[in-house]
């Protein structure tokens, strides 16, 4: 019993942040998905209500129209844009003007719904006189609506190639249940990004578009970091036989830094976009790519956990070599010794880990051991070989 005694682990960090920090977390992330599953809940049918609702801010890149840039001198000013826009027929409802800067100064930008091309070049005039600058130096734009048409189409076209690549990608690489699990967990992500520009009606702009796609990538990034290591986790236990709820509860703890780095390190310089590119130094293309990129990340984080791995168990339990594992899964300090031992207590070890409660706390083990007790109590345990018979 001597060896047994003398089994130690590392000495766990008494706070959270500590534990978090050394890779000491025993999170049951399977036993709170329940938590994940109602919070996606929420959010995608307030996404469906707001899009039957109110539906999209859609720009003018998508629903046609036309835009003049009036540098913003001799003091004109939004309400000075408004007034011509009233004094000429064209209503202000749905209009969008805001300041805004650029390298060559400020200016107000007009933007209206469809419009001839000669009340375009009347109000250029006009927006020039207001703000006593030559004709010039308004610059007027005038978007088709089927334009806006055809760059949606082929978002859904690059959409749709993505996710097929990514379906057989994945299934070669790992599996088809893992790959089904990652591309639902990146539709969820769009679907709630979208969602979010619905309810608080952010202007969607080719710019937002390209931000949309963008954050898929980094969406299966972080979910391929979390079945990567459950993969890893099913070789390195597959003979113990745990149940998957372990091995997903086990992984998952194990990237949890890593996710946070990851997360944190991309969405600093996006913040930065933000607040820099668009607050400070006035430019809104920045903020209309940097917002639905730090949106994406955000959904794509919480995914990966909390959508993506329980998808996978979910899948697991149905396959044959996962289903008759009726064992109930580890928490606490015995998921915890799993995380930073890696290793994984089967049904065989838990029995004489429990078996050997009394004795070894008599012994000066603590409980939060009994697991690689019962493990190293069942390697001793096992019956002699019997011996050949010599000839004679």
């Amino acid at each position: 019993m001597s060896d047994i005694a003398s089994i130690e682990r590392p000495e766990i960090a008494k706070s959270g942040m500590g534990r978090l920090f050394e890779g000491q977390t025993a999170i049951d992330f399977v036993g709170r998905r329940k938590i994940g599953a109602a919070i996606s809940a929420v959010l995608i049918v307030a996404t469906v209500i707001s899009l039957f609702a109110q539906g999209l801010n859609l720009g003018i890149d998508f629903e046609g129209g036309v835009s003049w840039d009036v540098p913003a001198t001799n003091g004109f000013t939004v309400d000075d844009a408004s007034a011509i826009l009233i004094e000429n027929g064209l209503s202000t409802e749905g209009a969008r003007l805001q300041k805004r800067s650029s390298d060559s100064g400020d200016f107000i930008k007009v933007q209206v719904g469809n419009q001839t091309e000669r009340v375009g070049a009347e109000l250029r005039q006009e927006f020039a006189a207001a703000a006593g600058v030559p004709v010039d130096e308004v610059n007027v734009n005038l978007v088709s609506s089927s334009w806006g048409s055809e760059i949606t189409s082929k978002a859904l076209r690059a959409l749709l190639v993505f996710l097929a690549v990514v379906a057989i990608f994945i299934s070669l690489r790992f599996e088809w249940r893992m790959a089904l699990a990652a591309i639902i967990a990146m539709v969820h992500d769009v679907l709630i990004s979208v969602g979010i520009y619905s309810i608080f009606q952010f202007i969607v702009t080719p710019p937002t578009v390209i931000a949309f796609l963008t954050i898929l990538g980094y969406s299966l990034y972080d979910t391929i970091v979390v079945f990567d290591r459950v993969k890893e986790n099913e070789a390195r236990f597959a003979t113990q036989k745990p149940p998957y709820d372990d091995i997903l509860n086990v992984s998952m703890n194990q990237v949890l830094m890593r996710s946070i780095n990851t997360s944190f390190s991309s969405v600093v310089p996006v913040i930065s976009l933000l607040l820099i590119g668009a607050g400070v130094m006035g430019q809104s293309t920045l903020a209309e790519f940097a917002m639905a990129l730090l949106i994406g990340m955000l959904t794509g984080a919480y995914s990966s956990i909390f959508v993506a791995a329980p998808l996978l168990g979910i899948l697991k339990k149905r396959d044959k070599n996962w289903s008759s594992r009726k064992i109930d899964r580890a928490v606490g300090e015995v998921l915890r010794d799993m995380v930073i031992g890696g290793v994984i207590g089967s049904r065989r070890t838990r029995a004489a880990a429990a078996g050997l409660a009394d004795s070894t706390v008599a012994h000066g083990v603590a409980p939060s051991r009994l697991d690689e007790v019962g493990q190293a109590k069942v390697a001793l345990s096992h019956p002699p070989r019997p011996r050949k018979k010599k000839r004679r």
